[in-house]
């Protein structure tokens, strides 16, 4: 039994950038200094989490999987009854304007947010949200900077059933994932693994989760965890490149035996896992098929941004 760390990481370090003090913020059509760029304390979003997002990278003057990001915005939106005002082009259009404002032509990440909107009184009901939706766009210089492989604790934390808050939706309420990573982080880990409604291993708080055994690659069904398009990429690099690729139900016992084990995401691609509840994965290292997805998916950005 490996020993807690102490020397926290997280799947979204990255490199101390000064430039990062001097951002343009873009808020409802203006593009604004970091320092001015505000949201009403009656926004929707403030107020009760009321919203959606997407994270986006910027590899060598490209957006990657712009349209994918775009797509999963809008079904979110729609799922929310919030209605978005600008069309696919104008959220482009945001995008490349406040990228321009800020001098970026890679290795930055933006969040796009949408909330929906100022409320005229400070409670619940969406109707009284009655001035259109607040539209935001921070925009970071970003380099990932994750020193080691990332250590992760089984949480008691669900997440669950479509009909309660589904997982699917990139919403504003992050409460759940939040007090997962807190309670991961009380075990003495870096952040938090959660299993799904029956008991099998489905998603971290921050990351959709894969093992690796006998060189083939395991994911969750999908049915609990957020629609990643790092981890369906990475899905259907497996499938083009003969590697073994299954969603499927697994346990915590397949889970500590894995050969490697390795999270997805927009912002760190593919990071690798040392430790699950005390237990070593393997060397401890980046294992040899997390590796090769690695430069597979490097391959694919370059590809994606030769493209456009």
């Amino acid at each position: 039994m490996s020993e807690p760390r102490t020397d926290h990481v997280t799947t979204h370090q990255a490199e101390d950038d000064a430039r990062n003090d001097a951002l343009m913020i873009y808020v409802n059509g203006k593009i604004t200094p970091k320092a001015l760029a505000t949201v009403s304390v009656y926004d929707a979003g403030f107020m009760m989490g009321d919203g959606v997002w997407e994270g986006l990278r910027l590899y060598n003057g490209v957006w990657a999987f712009w349209d994918e990001h775009l797509d999963r915005l809008f079904e979110a939106a729609k799922a929310i009854d919030l209605d978005l005002i600008l069309d696919r082009d104008g959220f482009k259009k945001a995008l490349l304007d406040t990228q321009a404002a800020n001098g970026m032509a890679s290795d930055a990440h933006a969040r796009l947010m949408l909330t929906r909107g100022i409320k005229n009184r400070p409670f619940q009901h969406p109707n009284l949200s009655t001035q259109g939706p607040t539209i935001v766009i921070i925009m970071e210089h970003s380099l990932p900077k994750i020193p080691r492989p990332i250590t992760l604790a089984t949480v008691p934390h669900l997440r669950g059933l479509p009909m309660t808050q589904d997982p699917k939706l990139n919403s504003h309420s992050k409460l759940n994932c939040i007090l997962a990573c807190i309670a991961a982080q009380k075990a003495g880990a870096d952040e938090a693994l959660m299993l799904d409604v029956h008991g099998f291993v489905n998603t971290t708080n921050a990351c959709n989760f894969f093992i690796v055994k006998k060189g083939a690659v395991w994911t969750s069904t999908g049915d609990y965890c957020m629609n990643g398009i790092t981890r369906q990429k990475v899905i259907d690099l497996c499938r083009d490149n003969d590697i073994p690729v299954y969603e499927r139900n697994f346990s915590l016992v397949d889970t500590y035996s894995a050969d490697e084990a390795f999270l997805t995401g927009t912002f760190g691609a593919q990071t690798p896992v040392s430790q699950i509840d005390g237990r070593q994965i393997s060397t401890g290292t980046m294992g040899p098929v997390t590796e090769r997805l690695r430069g597979l998916y490097k391959d694919l950005i370059v590809r994606h941004g030769a493209g456009r």
